[in-house]
């Protein structure tokens, strides 16, 4: 689950990290403010809305850093990378996120470091967890393509899904996590994952969550209702490359 940035512009709109003259301070201080707007023009409080700081392929040091700013909640998307960075910055201040795709096989392991999991979309994944250690807090994830591979259950299984996930021991259902298709308006899109957050409710009334937004659209994402925000890179600044 990568963003790939929609627009040229503004904080919300980026390409990119940004001017790299701009300091991790300042990414981080230009997109609080970009979201106390979006959340104030949604009628919310800035506070209602979680950011959770995508760091993956950047250093336990930057995590450091963005803890020292203020940041809570981290985002990594690849089980192994994640697992060595949550053990080497040892950080009882921080919830760490997992916010990509899983493997079945790896979602105990997982579940042992994240306490959030954005993607849960089928019930192997389910199994799995059920064995896990603690109560693992998950966003079902919806795919609002026609394409399984970018993860997410279709709309149409969202209610089983969640019927199992609420049986399931050591599941709390957050809510619904989505992904903008690319090429398409986010502003619409995002009104779909609401749609189908309220219907969700009515099979699992706590599950009042939204994850929804990264760097290009969060602000059309806030506008539709999200209250966690995956944000990487114009937070981080662009990736350094994969190792």
């Amino acid at each position: 689950m990568t963003s790939v940035p929609r627009g040229a512009e503004p904080v919300g709109r980026a390409r990119d990290g940004g001017d790299p003259q701009d300091s991790l301070r300042d990414r981080w201080e230009r997109v609080q403010s970009a979201i106390g707007d979006a959340a104030r023009e949604s009628g919310r409080s800035p506070e209602s809305i979680t950011t959770v700081v995508v760091t993956k392929f950047h250093p336990a040091s930057l995590v450091r850093e963005l803890a020292d700013l203020g940041a809570r909640d981290l985002g990594e998307s690849r089980h192994q990378e994640a697992r060595a960075k949550v053990a080497e910055v040892a950080d009882p201040r921080l919830t760490w996120h997992f916010v990509g795709q899983i493997q079945s096989k790896k979602a105990r392991q997982i579940a042992a470091y994240a306490r959030v999991i954005h993607s849960l979309d089928r019930e192997s994944i389910l199994d799995a967890l059920a064995s896990a250690e603690r109560t693992t807090e998950c966003f079902l994830q919806l795919n609002l393509t026609d394409d399984p591979s970018r993860g997410g259950v279709a709309p149409d299984g969202l209610n089983a899904l969640a019927e199992r996930a609420l049986a399931t021991p050591g599941i709390r259902v957050l809510g619904i996590m989505a992904v903008a298709p690319l090429g398409d308006d986010p502003r619409r899109a995002f009104a779909t994952v609401r749609a189908a957050s309220e219907r969700l409710q009515a099979t699992a009334p706590d599950a009042t969550f939204i994850s929804a937004g990264m760097s290009g659209d969060f602000r059309e994402a806030i506008l539709e209702g999200a209250t966690h925000l995956r944000i990487g890179t114009a937070i981080t600044g662009n990736r350094p490359p994969a190792g």
